[in-house]
């Protein structure tokens, strides 16, 4: 059984670690950062923290170098699913490709480039701390499905699944895993989004009783919109807020990371989905929709070489 997981930065590697472990699963992986994929190569993909393995992975940065693979498992940032798709398409000319990205919109934009689709979403979260090594900073569950449009089979889901669970992995197969992708959607706008601008960690701007309301404001919005569409949320998006304060309580939530280092972030996909679907709908999300507009001028405000040059 081949798999190529599309994008083995945090996320990716911890997927592609739990299944390097199998003897009867061929690890693939595909990412542009050559420094990374030349020490995975080199030396096996290491993961340090919760989980202490090294394994064997074939890492490229050429698509056209995997071999055509049963699964994959995408864990590009969402604003690079596009492009990661155009590249790896036909590694898949006869697979199944689960999202395991942040936020909407991945899964309807990998089912114009493969047959078939796995919707999920998942809670494990981790940092990259050298090339070839990541710090697998918290556990938690993955949900999985076929995602309705263009689904792969529940045999698929339930072989990819049996394969992660014998890594090590704690996977859940489900007929339908919208609840548990909204709910993490939810957490994700609230946390993410105050995180990146008071540039706090999750637990230390839960500590801050004026971001906290606003972290509330945000989750009733979205709950709002996941209560019209009739999706059943898998648990309270504002309580598992605290407890992440619990569980993670120094983790830099990964659009602060972005904020720091100048990256464009996942705004579009977390809070900006949530105020799309929101207006299309009829359901008022208005704090979520600023939190939205804020960041992106955030991002702006780092291409300052354009925008001095503006006159009024």
């Amino acid at each position: 059984m081949k798999v190529c997981i599309i994008g083995c930065g945090a996320i990716g590697s911890l997927f592609a670690a739990h299944l390097g472990r199998l003897d009867d699963v061929e690890v693939w992986a595909y990412d542009p950062d050559e420094t990374h994929v030349s020490a995975i190569n080199e030396k096996g993909l290491r993961l340090t923290g919760l989980s202490d393995i090294v394994v064997p992975v074939k890492a490229r940065t050429r698509p056209e170098d995997i071999p055509e693979c049963e699964f994959g498992i995408i864990a590009a940032k969402t604003l690079h699913t596009r492009a990661a798709m155009e590249a790896t398409a036909a590694i898949f000319r006869d697979g199944a490709v689960c999202s395991v990205q942040n936020g909407i919109g991945n899964e309807e934009i990998i089912a114009e480039y493969v047959p078939r689709v796995i919707l999920g979403t998942t809670f494990p979260a981790g940092h990259a701390t050298a090339p070839g090594v990541v710090n697998h900073d918290t556990g938690g569950k993955t949900w999985i499905s076929p995602f309705a449009p263009k689904p792969a089979t529940m045999e698929e889901v339930r072989q990819l699944a049996d394969m992660l669970i014998r890594g090590g992995a704690d996977i859940v197969a489900m007929e339908d895993a919208r609840g548990a992708l909204w709910t993490k959607l939810i957490f994700n706008s609230a946390s993410n989004s105050m995180g990146a601008l008071a540039r706090l960690p999750h637990g230390v701007a839960c500590d801050q009783p004026g971001l906290r309301r606003v972290m509330r404001a945000l989750v009733d919005e979205g709950k709002a919109v996941a209560a019209a569409l009739n999706i059943t949320l898998d648990s309270d998006p504002d309580a598992l807020i605290d407890y992440g304060r619990e569980k993670a309580y120094q983790h830099p939530p990964s659009m602060l990371s972005d904020v720091l280092n100048k990256r464009p972030t996942e705004v579009d996909a977390l809070n900006g989905g949530i105020a799309r679907i929101g207006k299309e709908i009829g359901v008022p999300t208005p704090l979520n929709e600023a939190m939205a507009d804020i960041i992106t001028g955030l991002e702006y405000s780092w291409r300052e070489d354009e925008w001095r040059k503006l006159k009024p």
